[in-house]
């Protein structure tokens, strides 16, 4: 997919994705189970490829040198990014279909929620798996 576009839930925050979107991972870590109420599901694209056609809900959350994009009107959770890197990550959720992507793996499921069980087949990393080779983008 080489455009896509999105938003929150109340149209607060608009944006649109020029260039590849990496495949969605699924984050199992306390951080964003506590962020999405469950686990997060992201794509990514370049920071340069992503433009903000409305924002005016638009806030970050930092902590830790990382930030996380909201709605201040309807509470969704859109973006998250280490601070000063050249990537973005998108929640999937938040995309206009057909998204044509596919999820295609799972990490920090060293620290996945005890309530449910991952039997989806994909592969699973404990951590983030940054030392990996990355996830390819479609």
């Amino acid at each position: 997919m080489e455009e896509a576009s999105g938003g929150c839930l109340c149209g607060a925050v608009r944006y649109r994705a020029r260039g590849p979107l990496r495949d969605v991972v699924d984050c199992h870590c306390s951080r964003c189970r506590r962020t999405h109420g469950h686990v997060g599901a992201y794509t990514e694209v370049a920071a340069a490829d992503l433009a903000l056609v409305a924002d005016e809900g638009l806030r970050w959350y930092q902590d830790a040198g990382r930030e996380r994009g909201f709605c201040a009107r309807c509470g969704a959770s859109l973006f998250w990014r280490r601070e000063r890197a050249g990537r973005i990550s998108i929640a999937a959720g938040t995309l206009d279909a057909p998204t044509g992507l596919r999820t295609v793996a799972h990490i920090f499921v060293g620290s996945k929620g005890d309530y449910y069980e991952i039997t989806d087949g994909l592969p699973q990393r404990a951590e983030s798996g940054e030392s990996a080779p990355r996830f390819r983008a479609t």
